[in-house]
């Protein structure tokens, strides 16, 4: 018999969110900041201060800015931000002395308004958490959702050494190997790359003048990412073996292969905190959505860096899982009723699924020393830069306003 004394008691919410990156945070503080009088409590299986120490950067397209505007973060954090005003493209071997530009893109979504912005995730992180605070979502650090069941009219949540949650609607979003996907039992198409991004930071002497750049190397993209204060974020993709080798190397001879990839037009370089490798692949879920469950962000889909989009392809997920879940609640309905949520899903699947395909198709092209393929990239990315029709609509996927039907959320709007 067992002494409910020392059972720790059930926690009922209205919605649960596993995970407190910027997917999981941005999802809550959205339900929160339209529908105050719905409970939301965040779990993280990471522990508690450990999203400090993340030094990466991420690109936020113009449409995900909208929405941190309209959630009062983006004011908090715009002084960290830094606007990409110009793109340029290349196509070349690491070891060419002269590196021909292809494409070049203006950096304005609309006049005034830069299609991106480049932001340190701490930077992010930490808004996202001050807002959630203001918010009173309360977040729990260093527990992992250990098992699921189903209770009438809810979701029960286990929680490892920490007693349970039930909540009306579990939200996933805890990664690209989300432990709550396999226990939903949603399959996922998946392939390896078979290579790394290695992600750093670098000072250099002369200002980037707000210029991103991506050089297309036999190896893969090697991006170049403006931050504030003549710094660069890099996403330089290696096969796995070559960027464990990188990454693993002393200082001298990782800064001697990037200052090969990178090139001298910025003055010296110097590397600043810690150097990762990410192993890149494209996973899928094949369903979004399960009775009182949805995945958004990167349970949903892991895609290539190459086209910077998976961030805010997140945000997406969120602006569109907010808006479902707000006016389903608005309406009288059941937020996590399998009919409710499959109008998130068909909202987001076939945009994932496009976005997916894309940037497969591109890391195939491009990363590759076939010169036959070069040939027709390079004639193709001249083509592109002589057409500004196309310029524009590359420039509007890339900010992340498209003509279709968009959350409010990404048009600025309240929901």
């Amino acid at each position: 018999m067992t002494d409910s004394s020392l059972t720790p008691p059930t926690t009922v919410v209205d919605v649960l969110i596993a995970g407190a990156g910027y997917v999981g945070l941005s999802t809550a503080v959205a339900i929160k900041h339209a529908a105050p009088h719905l409970s939301v409590m965040i779990v993280d299986a990471a522990p508690e201060g450990a999203w400090q120490k993340d030094g990466r950067a991420s690109a936020i397209a113009a449409a995900a800015a909208r929405m941190l505007t309209q959630l009062e973060i983006w004011p908090q954090i715009a002084g960290e931000a830094q606007p990409i005003t110009e793109m340029i493209v290349t196509d070349s071997k690491a070891g060419d002395a002269v590196r021909p530009v292809f494409l070049t893109f203006g950096g304005e979504a609309q006049p005034g308004e830069p299609f991106a912005h480049m932001m340190p995730n701490v930077a992010l992180n930490g808004a996202l958490r001050e807002r959630a605070a203001k918010l009173g979502i309360a977040i729990r650090q260093g527990v992992a959702v250990s098992g699921l069941g189903q209770t009438i009219g809810r979701i029960h949540v286990r929680l490892a050494g920490a007693g349970s949650i039930d909540a009306r609607l579990l939200v996933a979003c805890d990664g690209v190997k989300s432990a709550i996907r396999d226990m939903a039992g949603i399959r996922t198409l998946h392939w390896d790359y078979a290579q790394s991004g290695i992600v750093a930071t670098v000072a250099h002497e002369r200002p980037h003048e707000g210029r991103a750049e991506e050089h297309f190397l036999p190896s893969g993209p090697f991006a170049i990412l403006p931050l504030k204060n003549n710094r660069s974020s890099l996403v330089w993709t290696e096969p796995t073996r070559e960027a464990e080798r990188l990454v693993n190397a002393d200082d001298l001879v990782f800064e001697l292969e990037l200052e090969q990839r990178f090139g001298h037009k910025l003055g010296a370089l110097t590397v600043e905190g810690p150097r990762r490798a990410f192993p890149l692949g494209l996973t899928l879920a094949r369903d979004f959505v399960k009775p009182r469950i949805a995945l958004a962000g990167d349970a949903a889909h892991g895609i290539h860096p190459i086209a910077g989009q998976g961030l805010n392809l997140g945000f997406k997920d969120v602006a569109a899982l907010a808006e479902t879940v707000v006016d389903a609640e608005r309406r009288g309905l059941d937020i996590g009723a399998l009919d409710v949520l499959e109008a998130y899903q068909r909202w987001r699947r076939f945009d994932t699924l496009q976005m997916g395909v894309t940037t497969d198709v591109l890391n195939r092209l491009f990363s590759n020393d076939n010169a036959m393929l070069r040939m027709v990239r390079s004639f193709g990315l001249s083509l592109v830069d002589r057409a500004p029709s196309l310029k524009d609509f590359f420039i509007g996927q890339a900010a992340g306003l498209t003509n279709g039907p968009s959350p409010r959320l990404l048009r600025g709007e309240a929901i």
